[in-house]
């Protein structure tokens, strides 16, 4: 075999050496401050090490646990509220007319409403403790209320359809 001449690869971009390579310092304009949780004097070495000196994180108490719970649980109950805007204009949208749409949205519009009725106790099962029982019956409730406000609006929809006597 001839022996070929192989030229060595071509020098990496700019742009490769400039991350490569370490910042230059510039010194500091004292017009600019720092943003928010910025801090120039740790290195990231420092900074890892900082952190491992900090002392871990205490167990959260049963009250605060129980409070925790307790605001989930109504983020849940108030979730058929947030849905009501949006099936309000959906409703609106599809007209009164008896179309295949229209009948499967008023159908949904039932269906979701009683399916959340009817797994009230499943929904809020995980966020039920000693601590949070006496309070659970409110949440329930409005859990409940909710979809029945849900329903109405099917209702309001089957009548505007023309399908209640």
């Amino acid at each position: 075999m001839a022996d070929k001449h192989v030229s060595p690869p071509p020098p990496p971009p700019q742009w490769v050496l400039d991350l490569n390579s370490t910042p230059v310092t510039r010194p500091k304009s004292t017009n600019i401050p720092d943003p928010p949780g910025y801090s120039a004097a740790i290195s990231g070495k420092q900074r890892s090490a900082a952190s491992k000196q900090q002392q871990p994180r205490k167990a959260p108490t049963t009250e605060e646990t129980d409070t925790l719970k307790l605001k989930k649980s109504w983020e849940i109950a108030l979730a058929p509220a947030k849905q009501l805007p949006m099936n309000a204009i959906m409703m609106y949208m599809s007209g009164n007319s008896l179309q295949i749409f229209s009948i499967m949205m008023v159908f949904m519009l039932f269906k979701n409403p009683i399916q959340g009725i009817l797994a009230t106790n499943q929904a809020f099962a995980r966020f039920e403790t000693e601590g949070t029982r006496s309070k659970m019956w409110m949440v329930k409730a409005m859990y409940v209320l909710m979809n029945l406000v849900a329903l109405s609006l099917g209702l309001w929809k089957v009548n505007g359809m023309g399908l209640l006597p």
